[in-house]
């Protein structure tokens, strides 16, 4: 049976929180043609299957499809693979830089889905959504904690892909810090924290925490 580790990304300081992950090292285990239903079945954000770890090869699915890009499988797949400077879904080459426990990745703000950014009144606004604005399935909503200090209270709706609400999106949080064209510190979800600042050639590096909790045997389905 494959290996699959779990682990949270995107965690506060202290570890808690993040965004639950799953991730097979050896993606060669798990046959391209079951991916979707593994993925389905785990019902996790994001599943990753890592094809070639020295280069970096991996492909992504939510329960629904799977994803050219996306912000926290890259950032938790990178911290497990040590030492790896590239991640290569298929969106394209996704840049590697660590500092202390944090983990960067450098991506183009147009991969990962096509999400709509609504600007709320205030965090207080954020806090009360019971779902995406009416009429919408692919949202964060978004308001200031703090202007001056770029704290940003945030929380995604990517119902269009398979998935309720996702507790920490790494691909919004990449399209958010392009608009704004400044570094922004994300506190997405129950408690989760993203870093995020523009690079040079239109680039967006996003990073944080990861914890892993489990590795398992996963019986194929």
């Amino acid at each position: 049976m494959p290996a699959l580790h779990l682990l949270r990304v995107f965690c506060a300081d202290n570890g808690s929180e993040g965004n639950p992950l799953g991730v097979f090292l050896d993606g060669g285990e798990v046959a391209p043609e079951l991916r979707q239903a593994v993925a389905a079945d785990l019902g996790l954000s994001e599943t990753v299957f890592v094809d070639d770890a020295e280069r970096g090869e991996i492909r992504i699915f939510t329960p629904a499809e799977e994803l050219d890009f996306a912000g926290h499988p890259t950032v938790g797949t990178a911290w497990l693979l040590d030492g790896v400077d590239a991640l290569r879904p298929p969106a394209g080459e996704v840049p590697v830089r660590r500092d202390g426990e944090v983990v960067y990745v450098t991506a183009r703000p147009e991969w990962g889905p096509p999400w709509e950014l609504a600007q709320l009144a205030s965090a207080h606004e954020v806090e009360a959504l019971d779902g995406p604005p009416a009429g919408h399935d692919l949202t964060m909503a978004w308001a200031w904690i703090d202007e001056d200090a770029g704290t940003v209270r945030a929380r995604a709706f990517p119902v269009r892909i398979g998935i309720a609400e996702d507790e920490a999106t790494g691909s919004a949080a990449t399209k958010l810090c392009a608009l704004l064209g400044r570094p922004i510190d994300i506190r997405q979800g129950r408690g989760s924290r993203i870093l995020a600042r523009p690079r040079d050639d239109e680039l967006v590096e996003i990073g944080g925490r990861s914890v892993e909790d489990d590795v398992r045997d996963y019986a194929l389905p």
